[in-house]
Formats: structure tokens, sequence, C-alpha cells
């Protein structure tokens, strides 16, 4: 494998790392999953944030390695320390998820890579900080709001969704009964099957 990276680095002048990991994707792609995680592994443990992250979904996934969430959430950490956008997501939900006790150090740490990913533009970070603060112990419904909007002009239609029901409800905002609809509409439009059901109502 060291060798083909070789051959891949001198073709394209690029750095070892970054070959490993394209050797890693090509090898995923045609159904090797084990070469693509030894290719991973490999330019991870140079360094490279971007085979950081690769360890860490094959490890999530089981995906020509063992499933281990820990090893999963070291590597996110890897790539997060290094603002991989995606990983800095990944790694502070498995934060979220995984706190004993939901301890205060580690919700806020947990909390500053979600807004990371957040503010880099990853909508899934912008939506799960969205339904967060919404219904978190102590409900942030602005920040939750904002968060929402963020996710929704992104695409996501479930976020879309949910900012109609701030309208109707007045969360975070004032209640608006024809914004609402209009977010259902085009939460609908997409294909939210809760906005759908919600018109119907």
């Amino acid at each position: 494998l060291e060798e083909a990276a070789f051959q891949l680095q001198q073709i394209f002048r690029i750095d070892i790392s970054i070959a490993l990991n394209i050797l890693g994707v090509e090898s995923m792609r045609a159904g090797h999953c084990r070469t693509g995680f030894t290719c991973f592994k490999l330019a991870a443990d140079r360094g490279y944030s971007k085979a950081q992250f690769n360890v860490g979904l094959c490890y999530e996934h089981g995906r020509g390695t063992e499933k281990d969430l820990e090893k999963a959430a070291l590597y996110y950490c890897h790539a997060a320390s290094s603002c991989h956008a995606m990983a800095q997501y990944r790694y502070g939900r498995y934060l979220l998820q995984h706190s004993p006790g939901q301890q205060w150090d580690r919700l806020q740490r947990a909390l500053t890579f979600l807004e990371r990913a957040a503010t880099a533009g990853i909508t899934e970070a912008q939506a799960y900080l969205g339904v967060f603060y919404m219904r978190g112990l102590q409900p942030q419904e602005k920040r939750g709001l904002k968060y929402l909007l963020l996710a929704a002009n992104s695409g996501d239609a479930q976020s879309r969704y949910h900012v109609g029901v701030c309208y109707e409800q007045g969360l975070g905002v004032q209640q608006n009964l024809a914004e609402a609809l209009r977010h259902y509409k085009e939460a609908a439009a997409a294909g939210n099957r809760h906005a759908q059901e919600r018109l119907r109502l």
C-alpha cells in the first residue's frame, strides 16, 4: 500500500498522506473495506485530518474493522482539533450522547465543537443544535430557532418543519400562524412527512 501511495505521490506530486487517503477512498468504493481502512489508518497516523475523520467513520460503522465507538470518537477528536468541520459535528454529538450524568465541562466542550461545525456550514450540526437548544433542560428558544433557520435555509426539510412549529407555538418568536403555514408548506413540498400530516390537520 505504501508503494502504491508512493507511486501516486510521484505522479501527482502530492503528500503521501493525501495519496493514502485517496487510495482508501478508492478501495472503499471498490468494496475493499479492509484495504481502505488500512490506507486511512496509515494516513491518519501521519496526522492527516481527512483520513482521521475517515478512520472515525470506519470505526463508527464497522467498515473494514470492528465497530468501536470509543475509537471512532478518538479519531473524530483528532480531526476536530485540526478544524475538520464534520469531525467537529460527530465528536460533539458523541460527547453529548455519551456524557455520564451530563458533566458540565464535557457538555460545554461538546457545544463548542457543535457550534464551530454549525458556523462552518455543517447543516447536520445546525439542525442538531436547533433541536438541542429547543428541548434542553433549560431551553434557549431564540438560540434554537436561529440554528433551525440556518439548517432550514441550507435545505433541511425537518428543520423547516421545526421552524413551522416554532411559529405556530410562539417558541423563540412571536406566534404567527401564516408564517407557520408557509414553513409547513415548504417542508411538505420537500417531502417532510410531519409537515404533510400537520397540513392535513
